[in-house]
């Protein structure tokens, strides 16, 4: 087992490992509220647009022409919010809104993966789910909901398992480590928003 670990970190591209590393700076630089988390999250993405899709993981693919976009978006919001050059504090939803925003993403998991079953696309609805998600998870981090980190957190445990499934990992780790790194952006961003 250790041996097919090994050969397969060996193999892992530079692409890879570089997507991996800014991704692990955004997370980190997120949970700081550095707004440079998303120059990181950025190119990361840009690189990881090619890696998904040569994996066939084409929603995850796709998911990062989003990222890319909302990166931008991101950078915008954090500098200058909703009120000119005035920045975001960190927010919560209620839970009205959490039940409908959940709906929604149940709901286009399953009609993205329904039209990606039609491919040769592997675990399609898995991989609807992780990209839906995702979009709203990343949405919430640019407007900073404090929720955010519960949806990345479950987000992040089902794509452990699809970059495994993938032979993506490097990915796979890259993963287990945000799953640590979100349970500290909770408590982090959970402690400035009691104090605000």
């Amino acid at each position: 087992m250790s041996e097919n670990l090994a050969s397969a970190f060996s193999a892992v591209s530079f692409a890879e490992f570089m997507a991996v590393f800014l991704a692990v700076i955004y997370l980190v630089l997120a949970i700081k509220q550095n707004i440079y988390c998303w120059l990181a999250a950025f190119l990361s993405s840009v690189l990881y647009i090619g890696i998904f899709s040569s994996v066939q993981l084409y929603m995850e693919s796709i998911l990062q022409i989003f990222y890319v976009v909302m990166a931008i978006y991101g950078w915008y919001q954090w500098r200058h919010g909703i009120k000119r050059d005035v920045g975001i504090k960190i927010n919560t939803w209620r839970i009205r809104k959490h039940v409908i925003v959940i709906m929604i993403i149940g709901t286009f998991s399953w009609l993205f993966g329904w039209i990606m079953s039609h491919t040769e696309s592997v675990f399609p609805f898995l991989d609807a789910f992780t990209t839906i998600g995702a979009v709203v998870a990343t949405f919430m981090v640019a407007r900073k909901v404090l929720e955010n980190w519960i949806y990345w957190f479950i987000i992040d445990c089902v794509s452990i398992y699809l970059y495994l499934s993938r032979e993506l990992y490097f990915t796979a780790l890259l993963f287990l480590i945000y799953i640590f790194l979100i349970v500290i952006g909770l408590r982090t961003w959970w402690r400035e928003y009691r104090e605000s």
